[in-house]
């Protein structure tokens, strides 16, 4: 909706401009650095400016002030040297929207919508960038489910990714812990920050030595994907760190049908009660 009244309004003044100053130029708009300089704007009046010999600022009110109406744009305004700032019918350009969100979604061969965001790496604390995609990606999925579609929402978590396996084996080798000494520390409230910590040295232990990097990346990465010895114990406590993420997301009344390689049944929520939410 949002370019087709956009393309409205620069046919619009592409014929007035051709019609008043006998000039066939291209029309280009952009969108103002905020709302309240409407949705759209145009620097054609500084070219005319070039052609006409004449004040930008000056040929923009002309063209404003003259300029017929055009449906769906409930105004046009001066701004600055000479742009003009276009104000859409915004009542109207959202029944608009609606109309075309329901008419898209009516479809009888319209499926399941997956709309997957967060996907945070298990290897830290969540932090405002983190909430930020979430709150964006629950939003997006509102406004689908309120046009009737089929949405289910998706957090993927990698948690036998080379991330978790980075922090095993900065824990492991880079600070000699056994997995007890990790579960132990792991009771600490802030263990995701620490988390956090060691994946940084563990990147600059691995840029030292490339060889013992894959090495050590591969042995680790394979003891998680099979479940055994003491990375995969590890890995197991560092892959926790998602309770806490999942318990903040669920604080902002969030809910996923999450993805996950290996996961306990008790982090799943399935999509009745996706959908009661």
């Amino acid at each position: 909706m949002y370019l087709k009244l956009t393309k409205r309004f620069r046919d619009a003044l592409g014929a007035h401009i051709r019609e008043k100053y006998g000039l066939d130029i291209g029309i280009v708009t952009e969108r103002p650095p905020k709302i309240e300089m409407g949705e759209a704007a145009s620097p054609v009046s500084f070219e005319l400016a070039k052609r006409l010999k004449r004040a930008p600022r000056q040929i923009a009110q002309e063209i404003a002030a003259n300029l017929a109406s055009i449906p769906g744009i409930a105004k046009i305004e001066v701004a600055g040297a000479g742009y003009l700032n276009v104000y859409f019918d915004r009542a109207n350009f959202l029944r608009e929207v609606q109309r075309e969100a329901g008419a898209a979604t009516a479809s009888d061969d319209a499926g399941k919508i997956i709309v997957e965001h967060t996907s945070i790496n298990p290897n830290k604390a969540a932090h405002i960038g983190h909430v930020r995609n979430a709150v964006l990606g629950d939003t997006i999925a509102r406004v689908l489910r309120h046009t009737s579609a089929a949405v289910q929402v998706q957090n993927y978590i990698d948690n036998t990714g080379v991330q978790v396996a980075d922090v095993v084996i900065g824990l492991l080798h880079m600070e000699r812990r056994t997995p007890v000494s990790v579960k132990m520390l792991a009771m600490d409230p802030r263990f995701d920050y620490y988390c956090w910590d060691v994946y940084a040295k563990a990147t600059q232990f691995f840029a030292e030595d490339k060889e013992r990097a894959a090495k050590l990346r591969g042995e680790t990465l394979q003891a998680i994907e099979a479940g055994q010895g003491e990375a995969a114990e590890v890995g197991q406590v560092v892959a926790d760190v998602l309770l806490a993420v999942v318990g903040l997301l669920a604080a902002l009344a969030l809910r996923f049908a999450i993805l996950l390689p290996r996961l306990r049944p008790e982090m799943l929520l399935d999509e009745h009660e996706e959908a009661r939410t």
